[in-house]
């Protein structure tokens, strides 16, 4: 097949993507990577692909992911059966072994391991280390969901200084040594605004949001917090993007510049969001 792009054609698309560059060099992006996000393997090849570029230029990347579809998995393997109350995960002392195992053990390392075939100096952690997310029982209802109490940064702002990637799993624990499953959009958001990212980037498996649900054509790619509060009276935004929106304005409180929900399964979205005029998904302002 022919190349599609002439040599001209490449350099006019990097001078494009200057300014873009110029203005997240030396600032910190971070990306959440959702369960639902990483089931293709192509798609997840292609997204550590475009976090190790965004390195390469010097952005500071840090990489939150979350794992629920692999711990379902697991957990279906072993004979235990997956409940939820409220969107969230019903974790008993044998469920948050196995989120411990999944999170921080399986998906982490692959994660850390692609990002470093793929030319990046990634370090993987969870939570618990360094007691990154202190947490506390969030509802007796849940188990071991954990409700996030404080945030200790050192360890995650360390490695930016050496010049690593970090990619946390977001296991938490708390003064007793209980382990928590801390939700991941919630674990993002605090974490971004500790760093006071310039960006949070909430990579999921749908568009954004949309006015209508069923229509595509129909996404918002912009929404200021107040304007986020008046669609979820309306219930444009409901279901599953509730608690996001929540996230997302939350991580805006904490400091966070701005916050984008995008399709992790379209090819490069992220530099599509960081890179060009076009952007991609919803951007939460305030």
């Amino acid at each position: 097949m022919a190349d599609v792009f002439t040599n001209s054609q490449r350099a006019e698309v990097l001078t494009e993507a200057l300014p873009y560059i110029k203005r997240y060099v030396g600032k910190v992006v971070l990306v959440k990577y959702g369960g639902n996000a990483m089931i293709n393997e192509e798609l997840k090849l292609q997204v550590m692909q475009d976090i190790v570029l965004l390195w390469l230029i010097g952005v500071k990347v840090v990489l939150v992911h979350g794992g629920g579809p692999e711990i379902s998995e697991l957990m279906r393997k072993l004979g235990k059966k997956a409940e939820f109350v409220d969107g969230l995960r019903v974790t008993d002392k044998e469920t948050v072994d196995i989120v411990q195992m999944v999170l921080a053990g399986k998906v982490n390392k692959t994660l850390v391991n692609l990002l470093e075939i793929h030319g990046g100096k990634a370090v993987g952690i969870s939570g618990m280390d360094g007691r990154l997310i202190e947490a506390k029982v969030k509802d007796p209802r849940l188990g071991y969901v954990g409700e996030i109490t404080k945030i200790n940064i050192d360890s995650v702002s360390d490695l930016l200084e050496k010049g690593y990637i970090p990619v946390i799993s977001t296991v938490g624990c708390d003064e007793a040594g209980n382990t928590y499953n801390i939700n991941g959009d919630t674990a993002a958001a605090y974490i971004a605004g500790a760093l006071r990212a310039e960006r949070l980037i909430m990579m999921t498996d749908i568009a954004g949001i949309l006015r209508d649900k069923n229509d595509p054509s129909t996404l918002i790619s912009e929404i200021s917090v107040e304007e986020a509060s008046l669609l979820k009276k309306e219930g444009i935004i409901s279901g599953g993007m509730i608690p996001k929106a929540e996230c997302c304005t939350e991580a805006l409180a904490h400091g966070v510049k701005n916050v984008v929900i995008l399709d992790g399964r379209v090819p490069h979205s992220i530099l599509m969001e960081l890179l060009t005029d076009e952007g991609a998904g919803t951007m939460f302002k305030k």
